[in-house]
């Protein structure tokens, strides 16, 4: 059974919107500026996961059908980042240019640092509220092991100066988000079946 929202969850998910949002702006401005695949993947999914927590705070107090819902409108948010990133590839294949290694490999560890913080906050309320904050936890705990793609992909770019790390980072990125929308589907048809027998 779906535990109920604890009413700490909703100062935790505007604080890991604002820094979601802030570190999308960081993380952007130096995808475009190296032209790396990965950091625009990255990015999108900051800018993603911001949404996804506003549209959290927005449905706690909702009822678990309409929980339901959203949390299957999220499940689609997930994937748009995909979407983007597999166009972002292809437009790449234009310029195989290998993106600057080490803007490439700090702004990933930037990246951690926010994810993994954002992890902690949300570790204690991943149960609670189904579908809505098992979406806010598995976006930043993928989004952690999505950033020490990146850095991996940093430093083999250093050591062998190709487009190709970049670009297997960002492949790394989309199937952890469509893994991701995967695991809130399933969250989402629980709470589906819970509200049917809480109405039986």
């Amino acid at each position: 059974m779906t535990a109920p929202p604890s009413p700490s969850l909703r100062p935790v998910v505007v604080r890991v919107a604002g820094l979601n949002l802030a570190y999308f702006g960081i993380e952007i401005a130096v995808a475009l500026a190296i032209g790396s695949v990965a950091l625009i993947a990255d990015s999108l999914d900051f800018l993603e996961d911001a949404a996804l927590n506003l549209l959290i705070f927005a449905g706690l107090g909702w009822s678990l059908r309409n929980r339901a819902r959203l949390g299957t409108v999220m499940a689609g948010i997930l994937l748009v980042p995909a979407l983007a990133t597999a166009y972002a590839a292809y437009e790449k294949f234009s310029d195989l240019a290998p993106p600057a290694p080490l803007p490439l490999t700090l702004t990933g560890l930037g990246a951690l640092a926010v994810n993994v913080t954002c992890a902690m906050m949300l570790t204690r309320h991943r149960h609670g509220a189904g579908s809505l904050t098992r979406a806010a936890y598995l976006s930043a705990r993928n989004d952690a092991a999505a950033n020490l793609a990146i850095i991996a992909a940093g430093l083999v770019t250093a050591l062998w100066a190709s487009p190709w790390p970049d670009l297997a980072a960002a492949a790394g990125i989309a199937v952890l988000n469509a893994d991701s929308a995967h695991d809130i589907l399933k969250a989402a048809r629980a709470e589906r079946r819970a509200a049917r027998a809480a109405e039986a």
